[in-house]
């Protein structure tokens, strides 16, 4: 039998009646630079309106990347500088997005009356079902940072047939402790509610340094017109209850998971790998979008997609060095895990499903 052979065929898009030529491209530019530009939706939820925007159209049997920003935040603050870097384009390229705002977070949103009862961060993650059911999205691979990666991990345990693999950014899994609770407490009688959020957000080291970045932050937080709002999200995520991690147990991730968290320790080993990073700070995504960008593409192959991307900004040469998977003091503080940097650019080269760790 004669060996098949692959043929490619070109669909011409047949012009609609009395349209021009020059028409058809018109409004196919027009079509992109809508999808370009996102499309915002909303939907009700048993616990409230949510609002996410999405980029691209779906892709055959490839789930959407859906994303989940931090506090003090919304989905452009947190995550356009790493969806809009150069070689983060390969990506979504070949996944849908979409980008979730937190109730009350996204641009525009009024104050909530007062009074108003904030979702808990699990009722945030339980919002979750109905926006994939409105898309008819059937598996995603989330991207989180602080409290939209325990948002997503809350998700990924009640729902672990939909999670195809998470991206978590300096999550905490933990419920503040008493002694978490005092400190807080007494920052709050010296502190504003937007100089606690920034020392969540950033290490005191990045705060002390005060460069442009933290300028920016500190400036959209401090005249967030929704600074209520924020407030309320904030008050939900020290609320938040222990994921309750169990190494070897049954309460743990199912999918592959790429952490830049220093909770390893609740993790299992045997499916754990770390990649190192240096000077990234307490938000990776806005100061390092070149190598988490690169970061995620090794993710993604590992888990079958993307087989033929290439890795342009972190050496090959060092992508079969694995380091020690020694446990990591779930309890350390943040802000001295963020302040430790290490060598930068060593890629677990392990196979596909496996945990891949970025210290920061």
């Amino acid at each position: 039998m004669a060996e098949l052979q692959e043929v490619q065929i070109t669909e011409e898009k047949p012009l609609l009646p009395g349209q021009t030529p020059e028409a058809a491209k018109e409004a196919e530019l027009a079509a992109r630079i809508l999808l370009d530009q996102g499309q915002t939706h909303s939907v009700e939820t048993p616990y409230g309106s949510v609002t996410f925007t999405v980029y691209g159209t779906p892709k055959p049997k490839r789930p959407a990347i859906l994303t989940y920003h931090d506090v003090g935040l919304n989905y452009k603050s947190c995550f356009q500088p790493l969806f809009q870097f150069g070689d983060m384009q390969e990506i979504i390229q070949n996944f849908v997005r979409v980008h979730v705002d937190a109730p009350g977070m996204e641009e525009g949103a009024p104050v909530f009356p007062l009074g108003y009862q904030y979702p808990s961060l699990d009722q945030l993650a339980d919002m979750i079902p109905c926006i994939l059911q409105y898309l008819n999205f059937s598996t995603v691979i989330g991207v989180g940072v602080g409290a939209g990666a325990y948002i997503l991990s809350r998700y990924a345990l009640n729902h672990p047939d939909t999670v195809e693999g998470l991206v978590l950014i300096n999550i905490d899994p933990n419920a503040k402790g008493w002694m978490d609770w005092a400190a807080h407490k007494l920052t709050g009688l010296t502190s504003s509610v937007s100089e606690m959020i920034l020392g969540h957000l950033f290490s005191q080291e990045e705060l002390s340094r005060n460069s442009e970045l933290i300028q920016k932050y500190r400036n959209i937080i401090t005249h967030a017109p929704n600074l209520e709002n924020i407030e309320l999200y904030w008050n939900s995520y020290n609320n938040r209850r222990d994921l309750n991690f169990e190494r070897g147990g049954d309460i743990t991730l199912k999918c592959p998971v790429m952490l830049v968290v220093e909770c390893n320790s609740k993790l299992d080993p045997t499916q754990t790998s770390f990649l190192k990073m240096a000077d990234s700070g307490g938000q990776p995504q806005l100061t390092q979008p070149g190598k988490l960008t690169e970061a995620f593409k090794y993710f993604l192959q590992g888990m079958g997609y993307m087989a033929s991307s290439c890795m342009t900004r972190l050496s090959r040469s060092r992508t079969a060095s694995l380091t020690s998977a020694a446990s990591i003091d779930g309890n350390r503080s943040r802000s001295r895990t963020l302040s430790q940097s290490s060598e930068s650019g060593t890629l677990p080269s392990g196979p596909p499903g496996h945990t891949m760790e970025v210290s920061c």
